[in-house]
Order: structure tokens, then C-alpha cells, then sequence
């Protein structure tokens, strides 16, 4: 990974400039706070892969930013890219020693929680949360715009994922966000960036100083209520904003496995629950799960 130094060239790019270090650091870290150490990079692989690399020797709250990853990973070892400095690619380690570990499940259903609640203070965007690590927003079906006279459509695109990985004795959980990138620079089209949503700032301090402050306080509250998603007031927030449930979907699960039914709950242990068609419940924890119109219609 590459260093960053920001003070030497920070508006070699007027639309996209670094970040400032110095400036994220006198925010973010203080004494009594989780965040223990922020480090921005030029270019990385994986800022999730470094970390973990690292977290033998890491204290917990250490914060990994890249302006720009060439191999970021996703669920399923899918690959996300994206230009420099059109986003927030970062990691954070998390060491919740002393809650059960079949609460860490939770741990990026909390992260969901808090970086929607961070752009909505930071970004004024509306998100939704797609089980169990996307971030969506709702952006015109059309980006290139109605025609005169017509409204607008929309849709519902993914601008940004989740990855947890255990790591040593704790967790990297890695955040990918598209802030500024256009339409002509997505990479899928159900793909979107907080600026085609409406972003009132896509300024990426402002934004990152927002998701990391708010993780810190969900983090902190799941961990006061020793990894109970419901008395820490975590379950309740994650269904209020998750828009997989109540939807009919069809996860895609390990082994080959398909099953379609309508996603009714979050239980206990953040598995999506679905009502299959033979009336059964089943518990989800693991797979792809796909957003449909109907038991037999297509992709939302």
C-alpha cells in the first residue's frame, strides 16, 4: 500500500480532491473514543486484506482509509472498483471481546445501521438496506433524464457494501461507499453514487467523519447491552430500514442451493427469516439474496 500525504498535492483535483489527514485526525480521535489510529493510503488492494494482515499488532478502533482500491472484495469474492477519490473505501477493526460470538453475526447488520444513519446527517440522502450488506438509495430510472413532461421513475440501486471478516481476536469490517462518481462512470447498472441521488454534500470528510461517528455510537450501544440486538435497540432500527423485508425474494444459498419465499423478520441471530410457499419459516444466514417483484417476477 502507498502512503498518503495529502498536504502536498490536495487540489491537484478540484472535483476530487484527498483527504486531509491531519484534519480527520483532530475529528476523530480522542482519548476516550473507539477510534485509536486513522491511516489514509494513495492506492491498496484491499483495505479489509491489510488489516487483517495487521491485526496481530492492532489495537481496536484502528481505521484504514484508500482513495483508491484496485481489488477491493465484496460478499462472494465480487470485486469492487471504482475511480480514485470517487469514493470512501475503508476499514475499521473491532475487537467486542466479551459478547457471545454468536452476536458478532450483528456486526455488519450495526454497521448497515449506522452508515445509513450517518448519510443521512452527513449526506441528507435517504438509504435503505438490502440483507445483509448493501446500501441503497433511489436514484431517476432514467439518469439521463425524463423526457419533457414526464415524471421521473426510480429505482432503487446499490451505492455502497459491507464486508466483515474475522481477523486475529476481532473483526475487519470494510465499507465501500460511491460519493461522487457519474453515470458514465458506474460499473453495473444497479449501481448508483450518493451525488445521482441528491446528495446535498459529497464531501468525503464530511461524510466520513459522519459513518464513523455514528458506528462508534451504534458500536457502543450494542456493546453496553452486551451483543443484544434487541435491548440495545439494533433489531428494531435494522427492520425500520431494511427494505428486503416484507419484499419476495430468492437467496441463492451455499451449496446451490435456491429458495424463494417473502422475507417477514430479522431474528435473534440477524438471519433473514422467509415464509415459503409451503407455509414453513426458514431462517436465512448466508447467501445472495435477490430483491423480486413477485414469487415468479423480476429484479427490483
Amino acid at each position: 500500500m502507498t502512503p498518503s500525504d495529502a498536504s502536498h498535492s490536495r487540489w491537484s483535483d478540484l472535483d476530487r480532491p484527498p483527504l486531509n489527514v491531519p484534519a480527520l485526525r483532530r475529528g476523530l480521535l480522542r482519548p476516550d473514543g473507539l477510534w485509536s489510529s486513522l491511516d489514509v493510503v494513495d492506492t491498496t488492494g484491499s483495505t479489509n486484506s491489510d488489516l487483517a494482515g495487521r491485526a496481530a499488532g492492532l489495537a481496536e478502533g484502528a481505521v484504514l482509509v484508500a482513495e483508491e482500491q484496485t481489488a477491493g472484495r465484496g460478499r462472494l469474492d465480487r470485486t469492487w472498483t471504482a475511480p480514485a477519490r470517487s469514493g470512501l473505501f475503508f476499514s475499521v477493526y473491532l475487537t467486542p471481546g466479551g459478547i457471545p460470538v454468536r452476536h458478532w453475526g450483528w456486526l455488519p447488520l450495526l454497521t448497515g445501521v449506522a452508515v445509513a444513519a450517518g448519510l443521512a446527517k452527513s449526506a441528507g440522502v435517504d438509504t435503505a438496506l438490502k440483507w445483509p450488506n448493501d446500501v441503497l438509495v433511489t436514484v431517476p430510472k432514467d439518469l439521463g433524464g425524463p423526457r419533457p413532461g414526464e415524471a421521473p421513475a426510480t429505482e432503487e440501486r446499490k451505492t455502497g457494501g459491507i464486508l466483515a471478516e474475522r481477523a486475529g481476536d476481532g473483526v475487519v469490517v470494510g465499507i465501500g461507499l460511491n460519493v461522487s462518481l457519474r453515470a458514465d462512470e458506474l460499473p453495473s447498472p444497479t449501481a448508483a453514487s450518493l451525488a445521482l441521488a441528491g446528495a446535498v454534500s459529497t464531501d468525503r470528510e464530511t461524510l466520513l467523519r459522519g459513518v464513523l461517528r455514528s458506528l462508534e455510537q451504534w458500536y457502543g450501544k450494542w456493546r453496553a447491552a452486551d451483543g443484544d440486538a434487541a435491548a440495545s435497540g439494533l433489531r428494531e432500527a435494522y427492520a425500520a430500514s431494511c427494505a428486503t423485508l416484507g419484499r419476495t425474494v430468492r437467496a441463492q444459498l451455499p451449496g446451490g442451493r435456491t429458495l424463494t419465499g417473502e422475507a417477514v423478520a430479522i431474528d435473534g441471530d440477524g438471519r433473514l427469516v422467509l415464509s415459503t410457499g409451503d407455509g414453513l419459516q426458514e431462517p436465512v444466514s448466508a447467501g445472495d439474496v435477490v430483491h423480486l417483484r413477485g414469487a415468479g417476477g423480476g429484479l427490483t
